[in-house]
């Protein structure tokens, strides 16, 4: 991944250097000042939403969010630990109340409880990212405040197509995943089979 952004930001100075060789250094420094201020934006949001998933461990409500989704999990995720199950309960819920900052930090605490030792994603793990990906929008507050910021005359207009549109990409995600994940095992299952009957056919 690095290698590509590598990549993409010499062939822009490239470009840059044919189309506006006089803007190059001042397009660098308007670009480097507006990461850093992204950075230390994010930095703050991130502060913020680390602090409030700290107070909800703390009060137990995540043990109780977890609790509430427990059937949900145990469907998608399959027999996963309790630590992983309250990530993933947290992370849900904030992705169905469209708050995408607090969604990361729990995603990626889920994702660390997930890991099995291997270097190979489970299907627990791509299970999450699917969902993370198409995540169930009931109240998309992030849109909703982007609209209000940039003027819009009526923002909640976005509630009902977004809840269809990510209910429908949910349910085709998590069924994607749930047929390449059993096509694997019945293909396992088939080889082992040949194996066996392979190694029945061999004289003694």
């Amino acid at each position: 991944m690095d290698k590509i952004w590598i990549f993409i930001v010499l062939m822009s100075l490239v470009f840059l250097l044919f189309s506006s060789p006089e803007s190059v250094l001042n397009t660098m420094i308007s670009a480097s000042g507006s990461a850093v201020n992204l950075s230390v934006k994010l930095l703050a949001v991130y502060a913020v939403w680390l602090g409030l998933i700290e107070i909800v461990k703390e009060t137990r409500l995540s043990h109780k969010l977890s609790n509430l989704l427990s059937p949900l999990i145990d469907l998608l995720f399959g027999k996963v630990d309790n630590k992983a199950k309250d990530y993933i309960a947290m992370n849900m819920s904030f992705n169905m109340l469209g708050v995408g900052n607090a969604a990361t930090p729990t995603g990626i605490k889920a994702f660390n409880a997930l890991e099995d030792g291997s270097d190979k994603a489970t299907a627990a793990m791509i299970m999450l990212l699917v969902i993370n990906t198409t995540s169930i929008q009931l109240l998309p507050t992030t849109i909703i405040g982007m609209r209000v910021t940039a003027g819009s005359a009526s923002a909640t207009d976005i509630i009902i197509p977004s809840l269809i549109a990510t209910i429908v990409s949910t349910v085709v995600g998590v069924l994607l995943v749930k047929l390449v994940y059993y096509r694997k095992r019945k293909n396992k299952t088939n080889a082992s089979k040949k194996r066996d009957f392979y190694k029945s056919q061999q004289p003694l």
